[in-house]
């Protein structure tokens, strides 16, 4: 008998014989047998668990980073951090001013009269002066048929009107996640904004909400690139957003810079959320039947402004001589 089985044999004949629980004839294991088994079993199979299988079964919660399935795995890897809520940009309003751009407090221009027109019915409709209120009317949607038609210069321009307003404050949304172009015509940097709400429906819209040097005027920007981001665009998450950002900002018009309705179906998702929708065409260039195409895919009866761009040249790049008109998606 070899030494070892000698020294089983002693402790079988010497160990004190209390009563134990009943174990199963074929496992003599300890009762931490069955975690040291996970333990083996994890280290030598390879194979990853089921999406259903909760993971906290099998190891502790604070060795596993949880893992995304529409995140990049390198980003995946580093803890979840919720951005700091952003101080004020400047936004450098005299450059804007230079490029012929409306801007609050300065004189009186041509193009910042033309937006006065086309301000005012938007305004009467969201709160109801002169006019009944129109369901959401404060939600203000700013698109086009196709892309280069001047939609985004024609929601800054709304937006820096509104803006000089005395009683009205303004969130501007970049809404155009797959071209966004606000911040670069503003002169400003962002990071954070509306693509990582919808990633993360824990960041707290009000922290990446920016205030701006013109009192009345905030910006929500398109926020971190994302590869599914015009399927995020068109998810409930974002009529859940729309639903939050009106609720919260209650005392505000809100101006959602939209992807073009011809060009992406998102565009029309979230144009089933807005009480009002401004539509730019390009003069000279986009065609009736488009302009039909495009009020017939909305497919809802908001309330639906036409704004006809470009049309007359001028020293400031040809954004001069808007045309207005207003009617429902149906006319």
């Amino acid at each position: 008998m070899s030494l070892i089985e000698k020294a089983v044999d002693q402790l079988a004949r010497t160990a004190p014989r209390h009563p134990v629980a009943e174990q199963p004839a074929e496992s003599s294991a300890p009762p931490h047998a069955e975690v040291s088994l996970i333990e083996r079993a994890m280290a030598s199979t390879p194979t990853p668990l089921s999406p259903s299988e909760p993971i906290n079964k099998l190891v502790k919660p604070a060795t596993v980073t949880p893992v995304r399935p529409d995140v990049d795995s390198r980003a995946a890897a580093r803890p979840m951090t919720h951005p700091r809520r952003p101080s004020a940009v400047r936004i450098g309003i005299e450059t804007l001013r230079a490029r012929g751009m409306v801007t609050p407090d300065a004189a009186p221009t041509a193009l910042s009269q033309e937006f006065r027109v086309i301000k005012r019915p938007l305004l009467d409709n969201a709160f109801g002066r002169s006019v009944p209120a129109v369901a959401n009317g404060r939600r203000v949607m700013v698109t086009s048929a196709f892309a280069g038609e001047g939609k985004s210069f024609c929601a800054i321009n709304l937006a820096m009107s509104i803006a000089a307003e005395r009683d009205t404050h303004v969130l501007l949304v970049d809404a155009d996640v797959a071209k966004p172009s606000i911040p670069g015509e503003l002169g400003i940097e962002t990071s954070a904004g509306l693509m990582d709400c919808l990633v993360d429906p824990n960041i707290d819209v009000g922290e990446v909400v920016i205030p701006t040097n013109i009192d009345r005027l905030s910006i929500l920007p398109a926020g971190r690139r994302h590869e599914h981001a015009t399927e995020l665009l068109a998810s409930a998450a974002m009529g859940t957003l729309v639903d939050h950002l009106a609720s919260r900002y209650d005392d505000r018009i809100i101006i959602f810079d939209s992807p073009p309705i011809l060009m992406t179906t998102e565009a029309r998702v979230l144009a089933s959320y807005m009480g009002q929708i401004v539509m730019v065409v390009e003069a000279g260039h986009t065609s009736r039947d488009s302009v039909s195409d495009a009020l017939a895919a909305m497919g809802s009866p908001q309330m639906v402004g036409m704004v006809l761009n470009k049309s007359r040249e001028s020293r400031h790049g040809g954004y001069q001589g808007y045309g207005y008109g207003y009617g429902t998606a149906q006319t």
